[in-house]
């Protein structure tokens, strides 16, 4: 079955967002629609200040349009709790940011476990087991209990992944994944997220100035002026 033919697991609808600034209004986003199908990997170009943080906020209901609507996996995030979005996050998200954001005082082996443990019914074991496989397939078993301090800035951004990914989420949204990092190091971040990709029923949306990496995905999209479009890149 092709992925156009199945229930998208991401779509929003006239999304938009706006701030008022004194007397102004300030539009960021203006009625955006895209959706997302499953096993999708899909990148947002935009240039500073275009609003791309911002969207995927709104995607994550980590903050609320103010027009328009945002579904993940079929349920409407406007009228959920902050509890239920809470468990929509951890069962069905994952996030890679710019900034690793790695817990200093824990290994990598636990940071990338923490997602599992913080669900119910997951055993200490079972969460460990799964974040060490995980581990193993981003090529840093070996650096397993080493904490974020000893490892490099690309060590930490694959522990980020891995992370992201460990609770084999439906949508993983990432935010200048390989902004932070030397071309080469940035590369091989490319690679495994290319790699992973393939491998998982994982959708991605990217958000990058990279448009080496934009053009690898199935679709890019470029938001300017606050409007999200697909076109040459």
């Amino acid at each position: 079955m092709s992925n156009e033919m199945l229930s998208p697991v991401l779509q929003c609808q006239s999304l938009s967002k706006c701030y008022d600034e004194g007397p102004e209004t300030l539009e960021v986003l203006k009625g955006i629609d895209f959706a997302v199908a499953p096993s999708e990997r899909v990148a947002v170009v935009g240039a500073s200040g275009s609003g791309k943080s911002t969207l995927l906020q709104l995607l994550a209901g980590l903050d609320s349009p103010t027009a328009g609507t945002v579904h993940i996996c079929g349920k409407n995030m406007a009228t959920l709790s902050d509890a239920e979005k809470g468990v929509i996050r951890n069962r069905h998200l994952g996030f890679v940011y710019q900034f690793h954001h790695l817990l200093p005082e824990f290994t990598a082996l636990e940071n990338v476990a923490m997602p599992l443990l913080l669900r119910k019914g997951v055993s200490i074991k079972e969460a460990r087991e799964k974040a060490s496989a995980m581990l193993d397939a981003v090529g840093l078993s070996a650096r397993s209990r080493h904490k974020p301090s000893e490892l490099s800035g690309g060590e930490r951004q694959r522990v980020a992944i891995a992370r992201a990914i460990v609770s084999q989420p439906d949508l993983v949204l990432m935010d200048e994944p390989t902004g932070n990092l030397d071309p080469n190091t940035a590369g091989k971040i490319h690679e495994l997220m290319l790699t992973l990709s393939k491998e998982l029923t994982t959708s991605f949306i990217v958000v990058t100035h990279d448009m080496g990496l934009a053009l690898r995905l199935d679709r890019a999209y470029k938001l300017v002026e606050g409007k999200l479009s697909l076109g040459d890149m």
